[in-house]
């Protein structure tokens, strides 16, 4: 490892009218991140509710995007970055109490890149199911709700996220860099919302998930799967 090495992480957080989430989010990284966050990022495509307010009130650095993908605004983000270590983390989850150790242990420990396993905040028994897949190092159970540790140098030398992408962002790049660099998964899990199932069901989000993911891995156009995943599931947000 470089000697420059400074073991410091830069939170980045997309985000788009999340000011039911973000505040309990950025009050948990600060709180559990301590002397080990260099800075928290919050990537905001213009957000029309306090979100930016709430973000800058708690210590935040905000930017803002000029669009709503998160493709484009974690790479907007990973340019302020200025530690050796991005997290990438959707504004809906929440990481471990211990998540700065974890992952700086896992860099540390020669792993370029890596995830989480995730958990539901919910008790329904089939996204228990869901979760427990996510324990296995296969690219079909991997996604960016589990959120996403990398090394700056990786990222940046591999051009971070590919911005064609408005879904499928995450499973492109680990699978860009899948068999160039070692991944890990941290055995604990990050708590992730259930919105998306409660407002369409588990099925139905379950069959869009694969039909995208077999598209995806079949070379489909990244146009062709935006379009074809918001006619399958309806979104929170919509």
């Amino acid at each position: 490892m470089p000697e420059s090495y400074n073991n410091k992480i830069s939170v980045i957080i997309p985000t788009l009218n999340e000011a039911e989430n973000i505040g309990e989010l950025l009050q948990c990284l600060t709180q559990n991140g301590k002397n080990h966050i260099a800075e928290i990022i919050v990537c905001d495509a213009k957000s029309e509710d306090e979100t930016t307010a709430i973000a800058k009130d708690i210590g935040a650095q905000v930017i803002c995007c000029k669009q709503a993908s998160r493709a484009h605004q974690m790479n907007e983000g990973a340019k302020y970055a200025t530690s050796d270590i991005l997290y990438f983390v959707h504004a809906d989850a929440k990481p471990p109490e211990t998540f700065a150790m974890d992952i700086i242990n896992f860099i540390n420990k020669g792993y370029d890149f890596g995830c989480y396993r995730f958990k539901f905040d919910s008790r329904d028994l089939f996204l228990a199911v869901n979760s427990f897949f996510t324990r296995f190092k296969v690219l079909w159970c991997r996604g960016g709700d589990q959120t996403l540790f990398i090394k700056k140098s990786v990222f940046d030398q591999n051009n971070g996220f590919n911005e064609e992408f408005v879904v499928m962002e995450d499973f492109e790049l680990i699978k860009r860099l899948w068999k160039k660099y070692k991944f890990g998964i941290i055995p604990k899990s990050v708590l992730v919302s259930a919105r998306k199932y409660e407002y369409n069901s588990y099925w139905q989000v379950n069959i869009a998930n694969l039909k995208i993911y077999r598209m995806f891995m079949k070379g489909y156009h990244p146009q062709i799967l935006k379009e074809k995943y918001f006619q399958l599931i309806k979104h929170p947000k919509e």
